[in-house]
């Protein structure tokens, strides 16, 4: 089931090379790789720049990216599928899979966590990059990218010590959610997450070199953060500024096979792959989903919880919903959904045009939420 490997229909975009091309002469990106698919068949795919810069080395359309929070919505396919197979519900208390994770809230009372709060990040929880000072910190929980070798069962302990920031349902916070979920789909399969991700999302679609481990290291890109005059590479610890506070990095968790399979930030993996995985929903969800979950996936599940924080937006299953592009900023039809990821990436999927756009970069943050990402939008808007 995976997307042809040649596009049937080649298109110019000289708007789409012109903002690769100004992100690479600028220094604002090391290297990436674009996909865009259209109506199902791949439109236009380029791969730019350096997959390790210091090394000489180009990246390629085969070029290995650290995916961090790309993995969620991969994590939550996974969770659908076994929510279809009547093995996990939406209304399903969390201790049903993991009884000694019960977090309170500050007075004390511990509230009933459904599944469908972890999917939907309306579960109370949080992140440490957050707050620098804050409880998470304190309490030296892992946000999936960082502290290689701990183990999934002390990161749920740690997290359920610290206090809830509402009651689950009536906020939204983006938090190790899907961590959490990681847990339950663990439980509930009886396999790692990595095994049971694979069994129910990769290979179903012939997909393979998308995972929580790397499975050819020379093709893996390096990566590098923000900085002047060009960006610099990560050490083997880095310590990015984001909003309030600061993501830790360790890019060689990866390859520590202790490290706890992060359903919220963990996988590694192509372009192809996840544009593949991403179209599967686009064009209805066979041979994974029926039309009906991804209907449900792809509709606002939280009300107005996010308008406050992100004008314009909501939230379904995985992914956040345009609702108002408009208030919102963006050059894409009402319903369009989106996310990226902290290592350097962005995509987004116009349900209206039916165009899916993956821009994978190695380049934090910059690929996530810079100047980058709009032009992407803007670029696809005027050649597309």
């Amino acid at each position: 089931m995976n997307l042809p490997m040649q596009p049937s229909i080649r298109i110019s975009c000289p708007t789409i090379d012109a903002a690769i091309d100004n992100a690479l002469a600028s220094k604002r990106l090391v290297g990436t790789v674009v996909m865009v698919a259209r109506d199902g068949e791949i439109v236009y795919r380029r791969a730019a720049g350096f997959a390790d810069r210091e090394a000489g080395l180009k990246t390629s359309e085969d070029t290995i990216f650290r995916l961090a929070s790309i993995t969620k919505p991969i994590v939550t396919i996974a969770t659908m599928r076994l929510v279809e197979q009547g093995r996990i519900g939406l209304d399903d208390p969390v201790t049903k899979w993991l009884p000694d994770f019960r977090p309170r809230l500050e007075d004390g009372f511990e509230p009933v966590i459904l599944i469908r709060h972890l999917l939907t990040h309306t579960s109370g929880l949080s992140y440490c990059f957050e707050r620098d000072d804050g409880p998470y910190v304190r309490a030296g929980v892992s946000d999936g990218v960082d502290q290689p070798g701990l183990s999934l069962e002390e990161n749920l302990r740690r997290i359920a010590s610290v206090p809830l920031l509402f009651a689950p349902g009536t906020g939204w916070q983006y938090s190790v959610s899907m961590d959490v979920l990681g847990g339950v789909i663990e439980t509930e399969t009886g396999k790692r997450l990595g095994e049971a991700v694979a069994e129910l999302v990769m290979q179903p679609l012939g997909l393979f070199d998308t995972g929580f481990t790397v499975t050819d290291r020379s093709r893996l890109a390096a990566p590098y953060v923000d900085g002047s005059p060009e960006p610099k590479r990560m050490s083997e610890t880095e310590k990015v500024p984001v909003l309030n506070g600061t993501v830790t990095f360790a890019p060689d968790r990866i390859f520590d096979l202790a490290s706890f399979h992060s359903g919220g930030g963990g996988m590694a993996g192509t372009a192809s792959d996840v544009l593949t995985v991403l179209e599967t929903i686009a064009r209805g969800g066979a041979p994974l989903l029926s039309e009906k979950t991804v209907r449900a996936m792809t509709t606002n599940q939280i009300g107005d919880l996010l308008e406050p924080a992100r004008p314009g937006f909501g939230f379904g299953f995985g992914w956040a919903i345009v609702r108002d592009p408009v208030k919102a900023g963006l050059p894409v039809s009402p319903g369009s959904l989106q996310w990226g990821g902290v290592y350097g990436h962005h995509w987004f999927m116009d349900q209206t045009k039916k165009i899916t756009l993956v821009g994978l970069t190695n380049t934090t943050l910059e690929g996530m939420s810079g100047q980058f990402t709009l032009d992407l939008k803007k670029a696809v808007a005027a050649d597309l």
